[in-house]
């Protein structure tokens, strides 16, 4: 076989020995195209023989000359390798790889999945995630992401467009109870990070009913500062500072900013999410934004929590050391991984999901 361009291309014998009964390369104008990686398998195997410019290469030659002409080819190349050994048929495609169902092979059925290949020191910008995501989606298949860390491991994650909010909703009837919003809203007061509101009645009827905040006595609640914007906005409170000073739900915005730099960002994602139905509460402790509850009947039986989610803007980019770690973390404890960021009013949910292969 010779190598050609891109590819190293075999006659129509190849076709029938290699394309027919193995799934490799594609046939084109009576001949068989293999990608580089493709034709590295069948020489490692003995199966092929590579000729460039009329001399044979060995197994080193070639993979030298493919890795000179193909970006990131022996992180491709340890992938295929793996998904051939585990007895799948692979295709190359324009996200790398195109994977068959156990059981199927071109020609005979349909590739159920796309597999992008990356190395773990190299960072995935969102859109270009997205990019990918969509690719798939168009036709329906599953979008695998395939890291290849320091010593050539490789970590499988099925990565998918999660609309949180809209493929399924929260179990919230409400966000908040009705009784909380009075004819005049109530005064609750912001600290140097808190506020406190010392109405009984209604922090009582927020905390019992709808898991807002975190009771700091029997009559005051402490409110995380997304919590008491969306009162706000809904004209449960009234927020003033410390001096009595009135505070506008824009002013209030803007020192919140202050306290917290991400605060525009992830109060975006948190308002969706309740409205839809869902409580959401602080994730600090699993190294999160959010830890979001379909739903919370009783204090009591507090369930545990859907999803793990990061509010990130539209240029975040996937440092997948960082990345791993998170999606680590969410499934010890069956909990799903979700980054969400707001496209200017259009939210985008992405999922990550460790799997297997």
């Amino acid at each position: 076989m010779q190598i050609k361009g891109n590819y190293v291309v075999g006659d129509a014998q190849a076709v029938a020995t290699l394309y027919e009964t193995g799934g490799f390369g594609r046939p084109r104008d009576g001949s068989l195209q293999l990608r580089f990686v493709e034709a590295a398998y069948l020489l490692s195997r003995g199966k092929i023989a590579i000729l460039k410019n009329g001399k044979e290469l060995d197994f080193d030659e070639f993979i030298q000359f493919a890795a000179l002409a193909e970006d990131f080819f022996e992180l491709k190349y340890i992938v295929y390798k793996d998904l051939k050994e585990r007895g799948y048929y692979v295709q190359s495609s324009a996200t790398d790889f195109r994977v068959y169902p156990r059981g199927g092979k071109p020609g005979k059925g349909s590739a159920k999945s796309y597999v992008f290949v990356r190395s773990e020191r190299v960072p995935i910008p969102l859109s270009e995630l997205l990019g990918l995501i969509n690719e798939a989606q168009n036709v329906r298949k599953q979008f695998i992401l395939a890291v290849v860390d320091e010593e050539s491991d490789i970590t499988f994650y099925d990565v998918k467009r999660s609309d949180a909010v809209g493929s399924f909703e929260g179990g919230m009837s409400a966000p908040y109870p009705a009784e909380a919003k009075k004819e005049k809203p109530v005064k609750a007061v912001l600290f140097k990070e808190r506020v406190i509101l010392s109405d009984k009645e209604t922090a009582d009827l927020l905390y019992n009913r709808a898991f807002f905040g975190r009771k700091m006595d029997d009559e005051r609640l402490l409110l995380s500062l997304p919590e008491s914007l969306y009162l706000a906005e809904n004209g449960v409170l009234e927020l003033y500072e410390m001096d009595g000073k009135r505070l506008s739900n824009e002013d209030f915005s803007k020192k919140a900013s202050l306290i917290d730099s991400e605060f525009s960002k992830k109060y975006t994602i948190y308002k969706e999410l309740k409205e839809k139905g869902f409580v959401p509460k602080t994730g600090f402790k699993f190294g999160t934004h959010f830890r979001v509850y379909r739903k919370v009947e009783s204090l009591d039986k507090i369930p545990h929590s859907e999803f793990l989610l990061n509010a990130i803007s539209t240029d975040y980019e996937f440092h997948l050391p960082a990345t791993s770690g998170a999606i680590r973390l969410a499934n010890s404890v069956h909990k799903r991984m979700i980054y969400a960021a707001d496209f200017g009013g259009k939210r985008e949910y992405v999922e990550f999901e460790r799997i297997k292969m």
